[in-house]
């Protein structure tokens, strides 16, 4: 009987490490291959970034950058619409015109007045609204639903229920009013009525969209403040006035300056106001804004040149807005 010979690696000597395999060789074409995935995903992180923010940029200069410098070059031109390309230079002659221009100064201040009119009305009930949902409510997200549908909410479905509400003769305003003892107001035809009228417009659309702002700066406030004013006695009122407020005025800031170039840019509102349906802002232009005025000098009165004047006006408003948004910015951070 053949016996059974196995055979083993031999034992490692005391002290000494195991045998271990043989490391294996890497070919050339693996190393290449290891190489080009190398670069591979260096490029890949280096543009990747790039190319998921490039449809940003390429829709901000065929949108934004590229209509911005052509409305600028079109400034300093007399081109009609009708003729779009035969543009003669003009240098800064649409500028002096629109400033020797009473409509646009009459537009102008209808801008202003309509701004000051819906803008602190709106902020002030916001800022009411926040604090009340600030609360814990039932069916809180029911509330916040309900106040951000106005902003939803068409501006020509909005303007033409306001235009209903507002009528002289069946209106029912004016019908609230004859209960009051007020006579009937002629809302569309009147200075002052129908900036009262357009303001309130831009007031039920914008207010909720404000709140619900408000509403997330006040969650992101500490508690520990509040309980501190409660057990130093304050009241609901002290702790908004001496709280709630300080802690929003960065947020306030920021409402303001948006708000504020909103007004600058209003539109749709006075355009769908008047009666007549046009870009004049009533008979006597009497609720004629900024953005109204750019319409009616370029597409009514087809003056390109002009209107692109009128753009950059305003655009160069808003700029200085800004500035002075950053100031104040800096200041309010410097002293906190």
């Amino acid at each position: 009987m053949a016996t059974r010979h196995d055979t083993a690696a031999p034992p490692a000597k005391e002290g000494g490490a195991a045998p271990g395999r043989p490391p294996a060789t890497v070919t050339e074409t693996e190393r290449r291959r290891r190489a080009r995935l190398s670069r591979r995903w260096q490029r890949d992180m280096r543009w990747s970034p790039y190319a998921f923010v490039s449809p940003f940029f390429l829709l901000f200069i065929a949108f934004g950058l590229f209509p911005l410098i052509y409305t600028g070059w079109a400034s300093l031109h007399t081109v009609e619409l009708t003729a779009p390309t035969d543009m003669q230079w003009a240098g800064l002659r649409n500028y002096t015109r629109i400033f020797d221009d009473d409509f646009f100064w009459n537009a102008a201040k209808n801008t202003l007045t309509i701004g000051i009119i819906s803008t602190v009305p709106q902020l002030m009930m916001a800022l009411g609204l926040a604090h009340i949902l600030n609360y814990k409510l039932r069916a809180s997200i029911f509330y916040r639903v309900v106040m951000l549908a106005p902003y939803a909410t068409s501006i020509a479905a909005a303007s033409l229920v306001f235009v209903l509400l507002f009528g002289r003769d069946y209106g029912v305003i004016n019908w609230a009013l004859h209960f009051a003892g007020i006579g009937g107001i002629d809302w569309q035809n009147d200075k002052w009525p129908s900036q009262i009228a357009v303001s309130t417009i831009i007031v039920w659309r914008w207010t909720g969209y404000n709140a619900l702002i408000y509403l997330a700066a006040m969650q992101a406030i500490p508690q520990d403040l509040y309980e501190s004013a409660a057990l130093d006695g304050a009241s609901r009122w002290r702790q908004f006035v001496h709280v709630t407020l300080p802690q929003l005025r960065p947020t306030i800031l920021f409402t303001c300056v948006v708000s504020t170039i909103g007004a600058s840019q209003v539109f749709g509102e006075p355009l769908l106001f008047d009666a007549n349906k046009g870009a004049s802002g009533g008979a006597e232009h009497q609720f004629q804004t900024l953005g109204l005025y750019l319409y009616e000098q370029g597409w009514v009165n087809q003056h390109l040149g002009r209107a692109s004047a009128i753009a950059w006006t305003m655009f160069l408003i808003l700029i200085v807005i800004g500035t002075v948004n950053y100031v104040i910015s800096r200041r309010l951070r410097a002293s906190s």
